[in-house]
């Protein structure tokens, strides 16, 4: 059965590059007879606003999509935890005290994410008394999972390469667990077989494959989605304002009719799909 998911943040209002991925995830898991998932991702610490759940609740039901909703990530700390202390005992994390900027001035390397981590504290043990994050150990975990393949749906079979992005957190100094854990243990959580999201998070994918394979979860397929831009050609983002679907919602518009155009490829305000 082909499970599928829209997994919004709630540190924000939902934009139309929000839409147009949740459209087509619902849309995929409809003909396919199968299920689409509303799962909120809550953990983001202070940027996160409870209230703002039930405004995307609204949204997607504005866009006239059904959906089943599974427990938001708040809810979810104890199977991080446990995760992530299965990946210290067989020595795959370590501590890491080490700031952005220090990173960013230290790495030789820019990956596909930025600035990759130059392995400054690997190899330590302990935490210390400054606290800290705890990073994955990614060249010893390939050690014992050996070469990894993924599948997309539109850029077809991938080799595994998270040594491209170098050794991601995987538990914050301030929360249990960062995105790449969160958001892998989540999916395998909720039977989620097909990974709707969009091309800015394609490189993410290959931690997330090698995260499955030390931790034996099951292997989903992605489909990562071109993303849409504004009319100056950027992404649209919540820290850009990018127009919120609730203003159109409040000001009396018809949702149905904004999402079959949408499939259609009309995009509203002036977007537009960026090109391959």
């Amino acid at each position: 059965m082909t499970v599928t998911r829209f997994a919004p943040s709630p540190n924000g209002p939902l934009h139309w590059g929000h839409a147009y991925s949740a459209i087509v995830a619902h849309d995929l898991a409809r003909q396919a007879g199968g299920r689409f998932l509303l799962r909120i991702e809550d953990i983001d610490g202070p940027r996160s606003r409870p209230e703002l759940a039930d405004e995307f609740r609204r949204d997607l039901e504005w866009l006239g999509l059904e959906w089943e909703e599974v427990p938001a990530q708040g809810t979810r700390g104890a199977s991080y935890i446990l995760a992530a202390q299965r990946l210290r005992d067989a020595g795959l994390l370590y501590p890491c005290t080490c700031t952005r900027a220090e990173v960013a001035e230290a790495a030789s390397t820019i990956g596909p994410e930025g600035p990759v981590y130059p392995g400054t504290c690997r190899g330590r043990s302990d935490v210390g008394e400054e606290g800290g994050a705890w990073r994955l150990d990614v060249r010893r975990a390939l050690d014992l999972t050996g070469p990894l393949t993924w599948h997309d749906a539109l850029a077809g079979e991938q080799a595994a390469d998270p040594l491209s992005i170098g050794d991601p957190v995987l538990v914050r100094k301030d929360l249990p667990a960062s995105y790449h854990l969160a958001v892998t243990l989540d999916d395998a959580a909720d039977g989620v077989t097909l990974v709707m999201r969009g091309r800015d998070l394609f490189a993410a994918t290959h931690v997330h494959r090698l995260l499955q394979a030390v931790l034996g979860l099951p292997v989903p397929r992605w489909h990562h989605h071109a993303l849409l831009l504004d009319e100056d050609g950027r992404k649209l983002a919540k820290r850009r304002r990018s127009k919120a679907l609730s203003d159109h919602r409040e000001a009396g518009e018809n949702g149905l009719a904004w999402a079959e155009k949408v499939r259609m490829g009309k995009w509203p305000c002036g977007n537009r799909l960026e090109k391959d």
